[in-house]
């Protein structure tokens, strides 16, 4: 590691002027030259600072509007000079070129004005190039420069001038450097996203500050989420979120945005052990528990609608891990809060992105979401009987959870509510009878339910498997070549059967 080295010259040119003040009275009082641009130096001249201006440094008018200001060989030179190289030290002193010992920027608001819905030339001229050029340069040349690449540095910068004065070392300015890099490869990545305009061209992600959890999906698994949980929920009680929280949360999210009408459901490992749509919250959160109440031990409650105080103290009396709500009357928050470590989430409006992405092997699947909905109208009869009023409601319901619902899967729905699901089968046979046997172990009367299946039957058994449980109609996408068998296995024993012509695995 080489000695320390201290600040003489500072270049300052930013956008973001907050928290800058004690900087640069630091700065100042450690006898540092200042030069700035613009808009930056009438704010260092306004504190009664001193500031020469880069055009007095560089000889040369900013122009073009203001695209070209710093540019210049004496901005860039003092900056990229490597102070151990004797070809750059005699270049500098031929052409005049000060060193920069500190660099101070941070860019346009490219994304802000993005997201503000601006015109699309208001969007290019937030493009900055002598910005992030000074950034890139700067931070190349960390082992003699020190770069602070955004106002999210200011704060770590002050904490250096008022324990080491102008003095920096090697380690400092190394940090300083990857922060930078990584707020030019987020920065790019925003710019490469709205010229690709969602067409997936390339794979590109830049999220800054992940959290840190616990661990992964187990104790010795180490674990970050990077993202904006804070866009998606207010946390007002409990713990911290854990990876699994996560994966279950998103699958919580995904099945309730399915659904309209109030709705409960309660999720385990990523799949919907109960779910029940009713008139009453207090009534959905009954039938939704009762799908699965064993399950439900440990899971990710889910609701539609606001909790009160009594459905609040019937949730209470089971152990729970997190609960999900667009909002908790006063009363109720009493009651949920009553354990220290329920993790208590109110749901915001966000909307959640239209792309996923998974990572394996040695890269990273994207797909488009699945965002197909099946309506009565998409629903095509297959048998002679067609569907009742009640049984196509409820064939809509079960497979709006088969879509999210572990591969192999099978739904069984009566009256708006998961009777039980068969789920993560190799076998659809096997998802079959897992999901009447786990009916009939809750007492549910299978006479008159529906199941949904997320593929094609390639065979019969599973209609005269049905039929012996007394499931009435049955929703499939289609498309096995033997698709007749199966309809003519739901006339012989009088089930209705409907397709939908989309198929909706989730592996």
């Amino acid at each position: 590691m080489t000695a320390s080295k201290r600040v003489k010259q500072a270049l300052i040119s930013v956008y973001h002027k907050d928290g800058l003040e004690e900087i640069l009275r630091k700065l100042h009082q450690e006898n540092v030259r200042l030069v700035s641009t613009g808009g930056t130096q009438t704010f260092i001249e306004s504190l009664g600072l001193p500031c020469q201006t880069v055009e007095e440094l560089t000889g040369y008018p900013a122009i073009l509007s203001g695209r070209v200001k710093t540019l210049h060989p004496k901005i860039f030179g003092g900056i990229l000079a490597r102070r151990d190289n004797d070809t750059d030290a005699e270049e500098t002193t031929r052409y005049h070129i000060p060193e920069i010992d500190l660099v101070i920027v941070d860019l346009y608001p490219f994304e802000a004005t993005v997201a503000a819905g601006a015109s699309q030339q208001t969007i290019i001229e937030k493009i900055d190039i002598g910005g992030i050029s000074l950034i890139r340069a700067a931070a190349k040349n960390y082992k003699d420069v020190l770069i602070v690449a955004s106002q999210a540095q200011y704060t770590p910068l002050l904490h250096i001038l008022e324990e080491k004065g102008a003095e920096t070392t090697l380690e400092d300015r190394r940090w300083f450097a990857r922060e930078a890099f990584a707020v030019t490869s987020g920065y790019d990545t925003a710019i490469f996203r709205y010229f690709d305009n969602r067409e997936a061209s390339a794979f590109r992600a830049a999220v800054d500050n992940p959290i840190h959890l616990r661990y992964g999906e187990n104790p010795h698994q180490e674990a970050k989420f990077f993202g904006y949980l804070d866009q998606m929920f207010d946390q007002i009680h409990g713990k911290e979120i854990s990876y699994n929280n996560l994966l279950d949360m998103d699958a919580a999210i995904n099945l309730i945005d399915e659904f309209n009408t109030l709705t409960f459901a309660v999720i385990k490992h990523n799949n919907a052990c109960g779910i029940a749509s009713r008139p009453t919250v207090e009534e959905a959160w009954a039938a939704a528990l009762a799908g699965d109440p064993v399950s439900a031990f440990g899971g990710i409650l889910v609701t539609n609608t606001d909790i009160n105080r009594a459905v609040a103290e019937a949730i209470n009396k089971i152990f729970f891990e997190v609960i999900i709500a667009p909002d908790y009357d006063t009363a109720a928050l009493e009651v949920l809060m009553q354990k220290k470590n329920r993790i208590i989430l109110i749901r915001k409006n966000a909307p959640t992105p239209a792309i996923q992405h998974r990572s394996l092997l040695n890269g990273v699947l994207m797909q488009s979401k699945d965002l197909s909905a099946q309506t009565a109208a998409d629903l095509q009869p297959l048998t002679d009987i067609v569907p009742s009023t009640r049984e196509t409601e409820d064939l809509l319901f079960a497979n709006k959870i088969v879509k999210h619902s572990k591969s192999n899967a099978v739904t069984l729905v009566k009256n708006q509510q998961l009777c039980a699901s068969g789920i993560g089968q190799t076998s659809r046979v096997d998802a079959l009878k897992q999901a009447i046997d786990k009916a009939r172990a809750f007492h549910f009367d299978l006479e008159g339910a529906v199941m949904a299946s997320d593929a094609f039957f390639p065979f019969p058994d599973c209609v005269e498997i049905a039929a012996k449980a007394g499931i009435t109609a049955i929703i499939q996408p289609g498309g096995s070549i033997n698709d007749q068998l199966s309809v003519d296995s739901c006339n012989q024993h009088g089930i209705a059967m409907v397709k939908t012509g989309i198929r909706h695995f989730k592996h």
